[in-house]
């Protein structure tokens, strides 16, 4: 039963483990970068830049087809220049960041949208959208496992300063430097994994895998450590449950392991001993005892 169900397809097919290791490599990368945007509430920042990386990336393959690099480089540069474009209007005029970064991924989704449709069938639109996971290739996965790579390091190298970022920003400008450069750093950190995340399950769904885990990973934990851990197994198991259902079942494999993160996202809503529902209601209930 367990062989024929979960190990099975892993052993088998080769494509079931390459898209196993890539959803590996994006939970390694995308997650901690994602607990740090809960953490600085930034987390609708990460899904306007999800939307933001399209239009470069639609450039790309408007250039060279569904090629890697070309969509990789195209998307990086979209997301860091819609980035730099928000940062620069809000310090320009009166409009907020959020606003900004609102229009501006409105604007570049409809771009992107358009330039795919001109080249391309509904079959390369759905694959900018929606990526396709169970069909990693190796390019694909070193990219992937690079990004991933880097990620770990650079987050690493920062994760004082990042700290001190989400506990008490103004302090962090007073006495270091290092605010801009911890800024913008972490922004080209959330582009990359963005970038990576949409080439195996698409740019409407690589955030999903960023946010989901952090936010539920936080009525787990209470210590940032602890999150990123929670967050990052939380990941795994989703693409796991995700993959499975998608070969069993014949189920879009991005959208089922959005979904399995979701379904894991609403049990830690109601359940988790760190200010879930359950946990919340009996507190409540002690203390009127």
């Amino acid at each position: 039963m367990i062989w024929d169900t979960i190990l099975q397809p892993f052993a088998e097919y080769g494509f079931m483990r390459r898209a196993l290791l890539g959803c590996i490599a994006i939970s390694l990368g995308a997650t901690p970068v994602g607990t740090f945007l809960i953490l600085r509430r930034m987390s609708l920042t990460g899904d306007a830049m999800a939307h933001a990386i399209l239009p470069g990336a639609a450039i790309g393959f408007l250039i060279s087809g569904l090629s890697l690099i070309p969509m990789t480089l195209g998307g990086l540069v979209a997301g860091l220049l819609v980035a730099l474009l928000s940062g620069f209007v809000t310090r320009m005029t009166s409009l907020r960041e959020d606003a900004s970064l609102a229009a501006f991924y409105l604007i570049s989704l409809a771009i992107g949208v358009l330039i795919v449709s001109m080249r391309g069938s509904n079959v390369d639109l759905m694959h900018v959208l929606f990526g396709t996971v169970l069909a990693l290739d190796d390019a694909t996965l070193i990219l992937l496992c690079s990004i991933s790579s880097l990620s770990l390091i650079i987050l690493a190298l920062l994760l004082r300063p990042l700290v001190l970022e989400c506990a008490d920003p103004q302090f962090l400008r007073s006495v270091s430097g290092l605010s801009a450069i911890t800024h913008f750093t972490f922004l080209l950190l959330v582009v990359l994994n963005l970038v990576g995340g949409f080439h195996a399950i698409g740019t409407l769904m690589a955030v999903g895998v960023m946010i989901l885990p952090a936010t539920a990973a936080r009525f787990w934990a209470t210590s940032i450590g602890g999150m990123i851990v929670t967050a990052v197994a939380i990941a795994m198991i989703s693409s796991l449950i995700g993959l499975l259902l998608s070969f069993h079942f014949s189920l879009p494999s991005g959208p089922a392991i959005i979904l399995v993160n979701g379904l894991i996202y609403g049990m830690s809503l109601s359940f988790g001993p760190v200010g879930g529902l359950v946990a919340q209601t009996t507190a409540k209930q002690h203390i009127q005892i």
